[in-house]
């Protein structure tokens, strides 16, 4: 038994920018087009993002290590292979329930408040994406459904911290959807999804033990590093999709770009060349969190100024 860590390690907090980055992206774009901002609803379902994120992380753990996969994971780092809370602390895993259950109670709270502040003809929307959310977070991981160990992973990712993060919070500014609300939603989740596939590059060997099966363990590392290029790819061309297709000055959504001018190259030469080598791709992956820290700065700071331009 190691000292016991803090509530900040538990939920690996400095993962929640993947969730927090999303809401503010999609509220600036909201706040945007209808030229106001509801602050109470921002501060809500930032609450409702966050919590659902700390549910997800929690689950995700508690589950890898009782299904055993990170209990054979020998490569764990600070940006791939869950935190091991559990295996150094397992005395902890009632607390770890705790706040994994504390963190769907909150976005459940955070919900029923935001059904009172927007307009009715949202509503089922808003609940349709809080229980899908709600869903993800739990069954990522958690039997029967275990999604991530049966090839959906991947997919629940780029949806919940893409479509359906940038879609809440543009329904809790009361924003119904529209085109250039949907040239804006995979944005996100693709950046996310770029750290989920060094990831699996990483843990490939226990993933495999533990009969975790994403796109590494089915199709193997050179086509998971080849297929981190081209998500990486389609987020550049997501950003110039936005830059050519909204009206007004959109030249401070291209800020976004900037880490794949100055970063990118390196991290991609890493992740190719050492795609099915554990201990050289953890500068890639750490790069790779880098890039999408950088990113997600950067285009709230575009979206920012784009909003004070036009």
């Amino acid at each position: 038994m190691n000292e016991n860590p803090g509530i900040l390690k538990m939920i690996r907090a400095p993962f929640l920018s993947s969730i927090i980055a999303p809401i503010i992206i999609g509220t600036l774009w909201s706040a945007g087009v209808k030229e106001s901002f509801d602050v109470l609803n921002f501060i809500v379902v930032l609450l409702i993002g966050i919590g659902l994120h700390v549910a997800t992380n929690v689950y995700n753990d508690i589950y890898d290590t009782l299904q055993g996969t990170d209990k054979v994971n020998v490569h764990r780092n600070e940006s791939s292979g869950g935190s091991g809370v559990l295996l150094d602390n397992p005395e902890l895993m009632g607390k770890m329930y705790f706040l994994a259950r504390a963190g769907l109670f909150i976005a459940l709270l955070g919900t029923i408040a935001l059904t009172f502040l927007i307009k009715n003809d949202l509503l089922v929307l808003l609940w349709v994406l809080f229980l899908v959310s709600a869903f993800f977070s739990k069954y990522y991981t958690a039997p029967p459904f275990k999604l991530a160990y049966r090839g959906w992973g991947e997919v629940s990712v780029w949806l919940a911290f893409g479509p359906m993060a940038i879609l809440i919070a543009a329904v809790s500014q009361n924003m119904a959807i529209q085109p250039h609300l949907l040239w804006l939603m995979p944005t996100t989740g693709l950046s996310t999804s770029s750290i989920l596939l060094v990831g699996q590059m990483i843990d490939l060997d226990a993933d495999r033990e533990g009969g975790k099966h994403g796109v590494a363990s089915r199709m193997g590392t050179r086509f998971t590093s080849m297929l981190y290029v081209l998500v990486q790819v389609a987020l550049v061309l997501n950003i110039l999709v936005l830059f050519a297709g909204y009206p007004g000055k959109t030249w401070p959504l291209l800020l976004a770009l900037l880490p794949y001018i100055l970063l990118f190259p390196k991290a991609a030469g890493i992740i190719l060349k050492y795609h099915n080598d554990p201990n050289e791709l953890k500068a890639g992956a750490k790069l790779t969190v880098l890039i999408h820290l950088v990113f997600s700065v950067l285009l709230i700071v575009g979206f920012g100024l784009y909003n004070f331009l036009n």
